[in-house]
């Protein structure tokens, strides 16, 4: 099989379209490819800032990265319950500490 213009796009779109066919089927391979579309925008627009096209690089990695924040918001609020706890526990130890020094 020569490659050219049409076999390439071909493959692109057979390529794309086993993806979704992976998401929609696939329990776990569906929650990855989930964050396969931003993750792929953000590297395509650090290869196109790096390769002289700034402007479409940094529209394509400013999407890419917020649809990354969008995917894990979960996680981030979770991480900042977390550190809420953690702090929270440090500032009654420290308080604690302190009020038994002073009698």
């Amino acid at each position: 099989m020569k490659l050219n213009g049409k076999s390439g796009f071909a493959l692109f779109l057979i390529g794309c379209g086993a993806l979704i066919l992976l998401g929609k089927l696939g329990g776990v391979i569906g929650g990855l490819m989930s964050f396969l579309f931003p993750l792929a925008l953000a590297a395509l627009g650090y290869y196109g800032i790096k390769h002289g096209r700034s402007f479409i690089g940094w529209i394509l990695l400013i999407i890419g990265c917020f649809g990354l924040m969008v995917k894990l918001s979960g996680l981030i609020g979770l991480l900042i319950a977390i550190a809420f706890v953690f702090y929270g526990i440090s500032l009654l130890r420290n308080t604690n500490s302190n009020s038994h020094q002073e009698v």
